[in-house]
């Protein structure tokens, strides 16, 4: 189980240093940034905690082999190089799922059918049977990366996307993802112990996940499955001493998580979310348009993910003008952030940000911008 495994993580777009950071945190040094991901070495053990533990990360791979390859023979072949019958079973759903860039092939789906056949044949020639395909629920989903001719074949030990915490049963229209919330805040450089402020929380992911991460407490304690549990190396002890370790106790805080929003029925959905976890006395919900929202604090941060304007109809400019005028005049000391995919409306704050960062929000490309407020906050039309 010790053997020294290539691990990779993958998140978001622009949320790669979040990552790397969250990482650092949990005592790992010697990391490779990547294109929406990060790469370690580390055991079996490390793969059940990363899992567990992450809050950044959407998936983690192990590799299990990389090679080049001449054309698609070449490739079927080395493919079944790699014993997949000691990794599962006949029983075993699986699926071949990844990326291709390579102009070796016009169609990007047909390596990963090769890959599929291989597999296949690999069992047929042992067994006389074969394992079935499931696309949508696998119980071994396997990762593909070809770039040119050179492939990488990895195990995906985490199944559904780690953003599917376990927690969150209600959404709003334009739910904010998991990882994506947890990225911000580490983004943001909030310090876990002054005063956090959503003003308009949705379902309160934000929030959700500020809490977790002021507690210690995993975003992912509610999970119950990972497709690591599907393989046959799969040490059920090992997950259970992790797991058992993991801090789930309410942990007082000395300092205020608030989320508000205008929309009653959001904030019942927020509350319904939270009521699971072991954080649901750390954030205060409040149903009130954000500039009636009164903050004691004289110090904080505040992230926020207001309407973009994708919806038919939906006039956001002067929300943001509003937004802007309630920073400069209500939000004194505090360090506020805008997560938006609508640069003309970003526009109408009218605050000079002192930081700005590309970032995806689903499909979204948008802009992440800190707009720190002193007294008299310069006004800025850019």
């Amino acid at each position: 189980m010790d053997k020294n495994l290539t691990i990779t993580i993958k998140t978001l777009f622009g949320f790669e240093d979040a990552l790397m950071t969250e990482l650092n945190e949990l005592g790992y040094t010697r990391l490779e940034k990547l294109n929406r991901a990060v790469q370690l070495t580390g055991t079996w053990k490390d793969v059940y905690y990363l899992n567990l533990y992450l809050r950044t990360g959407i998936t983690v791979l192990v590799e299990l082999s990389t090679f080049s390859f001449t054309d698609k023979d070449d490739l079927y072949r080395k493919s079944q190089q790699i014993d997949w019958t000691s990794w599962f079973d006949l029983k075993h759903t699986f699926a071949i799922k990844g990326s291709v860039f390579s102009d070796l092939f016009t169609n990007t789906q047909f390596p990963q059918l090769l890959i599929k056949d291989a597999i296949v044949d690999q069992f047929r020639d042992k067994f006389n049977d074969r394992p079935n395909i499931d696309i949508k629920n696998p119980h071994v989903s396997i990762d593909v990366y070809i770039a040119r001719n050179k492939c990488t074949l990895s195990l995906n030990t985490t199944g559904a996307p780690l953003y599917k915490r376990g927690y969150r049963t209600e959404t709003g229209l334009a739910p904010m993802n998991e990882v994506a919330a947890a990225g911000l805040l580490y983004l943001s450089g909030w310090d876990r112990k002054s005063t956090f402020v959503d003003p308009m929380c949705g379902s309160g992911t934000l929030a959700i996940e500020a809490a977790l991460l002021a507690t210690g407490i995993p975003s992912n304690i509610e999970r119950q499955h990972y497709a690591f549990k599907n393989l046959k190396n799969y040490d059920a002890a090992m997950w259970t001493e992790i797991y058992d370790a993991a801090p789930k106790r309410p942990v007082k805080l000395d300092f205020e998580i608030i989320a508000s929003d205008e929309d009653q029925l959001m904030i019942t959905k927020a509350k319904r979310n939270i009521r699971a976890l072991p954080v649901s006395r750390n954030v205060t919900f409040k149903i009130c348009d954000f500039e009636e929202l009164t903050i004691e604090s004289e110090k904080g941060v505040l992230i926020t993910n207001p309407p973009y304007g994708e919806r038919i109809g939906e006039d956001v400019e002067e929300l943001y003008r509003r937004l802007g005028d309630w920073f400069k005049h209500q939000m004194t000391g505090f360090e506020c952030w805008v997560i938006s995919s609508n640069e003309d409306a970003l526009k109408e704050i009218a605050l000079r940000p002192s930081r700005k960062m590309k970032l995806f929000n689903g499909s979204l490309e948008c802009s992440f911008r800190n707009y720190s407020i002193y007294a008299g906050s310069k006004k800025h039309n850019g």
